[in-house]
């Protein structure tokens, strides 16, 4: 029984230790880990995203609006992050909250032509992620568990970032 007890204690460590062993960049919180809510969109396509198909992925949730100034300053360096990560095990959920397809489209036009939002149009998904403030950004891990939180614009595409979502995904760095 007492060799099991070590066993179990060493085991624990580990694992704690390898979740220290990330280094959280700049506004990235780490909470106590709760279930995500149900997320099902259309993006401006028509087409259908269930954040439950994401699979054994990490997924990167990001609510904005267009009357946002720090969301304009943000989604640029979001774009990036996505085409940096088309090949990484990330899932992608970029939700507008509560705007128009118009407006929606004249703000992406012209500070990120390659994002395609999710559409948020009555907010009922946005009232149940409950963000803090826009933008908002919630990371997902592959059992549905929101494990990170972070509120305020970011330069995504930096390195420090990167290297932080990659470690996340188990992506060499």
């Amino acid at each position: 029984m007492k060799k099991f007890l070590i066993g179990m204690l060493m085991f624990v460590c580990s694992q704690t230790l390898s979740a220290a062993d990330i280094s959280l960049p700049k506004g990235v919180i780490a909470i106590t880990p709760r279930l995500a809510p149900p997320l099902q969109l259309q993006n401006m396509d028509g087409e259908q995203f269930d954040l439950r198909r994401a699979g054994d992925q990490w997924a990167f949730v990001h609510f904005w609006a267009s009357w946002c100034g720090p969301c304009r300053r943000e989604m640029p360096t979001i774009e990036i992050l996505v085409k940096a990560f088309a090949d990484k095990p990330l899932t992608f959920a970029i939700i507008n909250t509560a705007e128009s397809d118009d407006t929606v489209f004249s703000f992406l036009a012209s500070v990120a032509p390659e994002i395609n939002s999710l559409m948020d149009y009555d907010g009922l998904v946005t009232e149940a992620w409950q963000p803090r403030g826009l933008p908002s950004t919630y990371l997902v891990d592959p059992q549905g568990m929101i494990r990170y939180v972070v509120i305020g614009g970011q330069a995504w595409h930096s390195r420090e970032y990167q290297d932080f979502l990659r470690q996340l995904v188990g992506e060499p760095g």
